[in-house]
């Protein structure tokens, strides 16, 4: 895993930083716990709630679609166990392009996850979601239909499929970039 922030794209690294920093400023702390995520890592928080029939036939598709390093990182991927984490196949998260980070919300030293605590009249997620909407980025936790609260990305399509890449280009992309 490529934590941090120092492998993120260049524009999306600026804006994150300047609201981390605002918030900083305001006494909340978030911390990057994920920036770039390869398609490995990728492939196993997808296959951790993965059938092995939805796997194989995830692996076909993208077979199918010339996309044979991502089946093959899918296959690589192993046995996964643990509960859902993500809808997208490796490739297909903005992870994988530099163009996504998940933070986590320090409250006095320690990691703090839950939605419902409250620190200065604000929980340091529905805070982080503002802020980063606020500089022109998606916050993953006011998204309608799967709330991510940790997470922030650059783009408005959910996925590069969206913004018009095909499977293919996608691979050839992931391949060039982690191979």
């Amino acid at each position: 895993m490529m934590d941090g922030m120092e492998a993120l794209e260049g524009r999306f690294r600026e804006r994150v930083e300047k609201v981390l920093g605002d918030l900083r400023d305001d006494g909340l702390e978030m911390r990057v716990t994920q920036g770039v995520r390869t398609p490995l890592e990728q492939a196993r928080l997808w296959r951790q709630s993965r059938s092995r029939e939805e796997i194989r036939a995830a692996m076909q598709h993208l077979k199918q679609a010339g996309a044979y390093y991502l089946a093959e990182v899918l296959d690589e991927a192993g046995r996964c166990h643990g509960p859902p984490v993500t809808k997208a196949l490796p490739g297909l998260s903005w992870h994988q392009w530099g163009e996504a980070v998940d933070c986590v919300w320090i409250v006095d030293g320690v990691a703090e996850w839950s939605l419902a605590r409250i620190v200065n009249r604000d929980n340091g997620y529905h805070a982080w979601a503002r802020a980063a909407e606020a500089a022109g980025l998606v916050a993953g936790g006011l998204w309608p239909r799967f709330s991510d609260w940790p997470h922030v990305q650059m783009r408005r399509e959910a996925s590069p499929l969206i913004a018009g890449h095909s499977l293919k280009e996608i691979d050839e992309a992931m391949q060039a970039r982690f191979a």
